[in-house]
């Protein structure tokens, strides 16, 4: 598979997504009151579980875990990309709500923007590799 037509996939996947993490942040912080950070939080959090399944199965599925326990593969995944997502999230989302005076969604659309593109680069390189 070229490189384009996963980074297309890539971004099908990450829409998806981006629906379940805005839910998420949504529902928390405007009809939950929840800290708009832990909202976010939250949102990251179920928006790497989403994706991982869906690049396991679509994205990288010619790169299967081949003997590798699904687990272990989550683990990589969720320490390269959801580290990215959740530390680059929590970091702004204060500046951006606070400062910016941004409601929570539009914030973690600015977030989501920002990791985007280190995410493929580290997924396609560390989290999903390829064994040959």
């Amino acid at each position: 598979m070229t490189t384009a037509v996963r980074f297309a996939r890539f971004n099908v996947v990450g829409a998806l997504g981006i629906v379940v993490q805005l839910t998420m942040v949504a529902v928390l912080s405007t009809w939950a009151g929840v800290d708009p950070t832990v909202a976010s939080a939250a949102g990251v959090i179920a928006a790497v579980g989403h994706n991982f399944a869906w690049h396991v199965r679509w994205t990288w599925r010619d790169r299967q875990l081949r003997g590798r326990p699904a687990a272990a593969a989550f683990v990589r995944f969720a320490g390269i990309n959801g580290v990215v997502s959740l530390g680059g999230t929590v970091a702004m989302i204060p500046a951006l709500t606070l400062v910016a005076h941004l409601p929570p969604v539009a914030a973690n659309v600015v977030t989501i923007a920002i990791c985007g593109g280190i995410n493929f680069t580290l997924a396609h390189r560390l989290a999903f590799r390829s064994q040959h």
